[in-house]
């Protein structure tokens, strides 16, 4: 890793204990099927502005917010995107994956998930917000994790931040924050709202292959 990104994951680190130790604080009120979606600038992992609505400009997309670039389940999303790619494509339906994060850390990202070209950076969370996804409560992060986790007590927060570290995946950004699967149309209108209720509730493809078949009809 290079200085300066390195320095820049050190920094998201910072955030990631900080949120830790506050807790959730941010409520949300996902966008439904019929809303129109809305429009932010994000930034390519080269650093130049991009406009999120570009993504259904000429036709439908699916626009995946992610959760933070630590999360094991982010690694996963991602092989499973992969998987489904073809799928997507075939029924007409751009992807656009939204990650929180500096240009530089999402370019790294991309690289080592494979999401090179299909990806966005969001450094402040805006696009998350702008569909209405807010923090998860602690039952739908910690579901899986020792008791004790549910005290987010700093020496908890620095342990779970130095064992990510060994394996490679520090835990950065926002721990709480809701990730969400939009398929909006040409015309903006979201078909297809899916906010994740826990990390590891991936969406069934079928259902954006179909919106995406609909959309064109």
């Amino acid at each position: 890793m290079d200085r300066d990104l390195m320095a820049l994951t050190m920094s998201a680190e910072r955030q990631w204990l900080q949120s830790w130790q506050r807790g959730p604080t941010i409520e949300g009120n996902p966008l439904r099927r019929g809303e129109m979606a809305p429009d932010v600038e994000l930034f390519a992992p080269d650093g130049a502005p991009v406009r999120l609505a570009d993504a259904w400009a000429d036709g439908p997309a699916l626009v995946l917010l992610w959760r933070h670039l630590g999360c094991g389940c982010g690694r996963e999303r991602a092989r499973r995107l992969l998987e489904e790619m073809d799928g997507y494509e075939a029924a007409g339906l751009k992807v656009m994956v939204v990650a929180p994060g500096d240009p530089e850390r999402v370019a790294d990202y991309a690289e080592r998930n494979g999401l090179t070209g299909r990806i966005m950076a969001d450094p402040g969370y805006e696009a998350h917000r702008a569909f209405g996804l807010g923090h998860w409560s602690l039952e739908q992060v910690l579901y899986d994790d020792p008791e004790e986790f549910c005290d987010l007590k700093l020496e908890t927060g620095r342990a779970l931040q130095e064992e990510r570290r060994t394996q490679g995946r520090p835990l950065v950004d926002d721990p709480w924050m809701q990730s969400g699967e939009f398929v909006v149309g040409g015309n903006g209108v979201i078909r297809v709202a899916y906010a994740y209720n826990y990390c590891e509730d991936y969406p069934n493809p079928r259902v954006f292959v179909t919106a995406a078949r609909l959309s064109l009809t």
